[in-house]
């Protein structure tokens, strides 16, 4: 003769169908029933996930995991390796002068390259500076690397990157 109970915490319901979509049936309110002799032990922890970190805070910057850069009238490659990375940061330029600027990011396979993001200046009368901030993710396979790249020394490129997944999708915590 078995035991029988009854689950009636809303909390562990709602990680219960969250983890494991199944058991919901289109409801949320499933009813969860047991036994004594249940042997299986099911990790509902966000650790059985495979991250011990929220979602929000596994794509923040650290000491250790961010890279930093400042590109002025060059063309750099920031990263060359394999995985997921957002790129944060801020292009600044100078507007009005006689010469144009232009400030970008590529993807480059080792054979052509795709532009991704870029600013360009204003050429008029009456110089100012111009603040463009950028925050983005990129995936980079085998042979890519992402670039900045700067046409003049009024044209700065500052930021950083981080890795916050392989291919696989592994998540890098910070």
């Amino acid at each position: 003769m078995t035991q029988q109970f009854r689950i009636e915490s809303e909390s562990l319901r709602d990680q219960i169908n969250k983890l494991l979509p199944s058991q919901a049936r289109g409801s949320i309110d499933v009813d969860l029933t047991g036994s004594t002799t249940i042997i299986p032990i099911v990790d509902l922890t966000e650790t059985a996930e495979g991250s011990s970190l929220r979602q929000d805070l596994q794509t923040s910057f650290s000491h250790t995991t961010a890279t930093s850069f400042n590109v002025s009238n060059a063309t750099s490659t920031l990263v060359n390796t394999t995985g997921y990375y957002r790129v944060f940061g801020n292009i600044q330029l100078l507007n009005g002068a006689a010469t144009q600027y232009n400030a970008e990011f590529l993807i480059n396979d080792g054979t052509t390259t795709k532009s991704i993001f870029k600013v360009i200046s204003v050429t008029s009368s009456g110089l100012n500076n111009t603040s463009t901030p950028f925050d983005f993710l990129v995936k980079l396979q085998a042979g890519d690397s992402l670039q900045a790249v700067s046409s003049g020394t009024f044209a700065n490129l500052t930021g950083c990157t981080r890795q916050i997944a392989d291919l696989s999708g592994n998540l890098t915590n910070p």
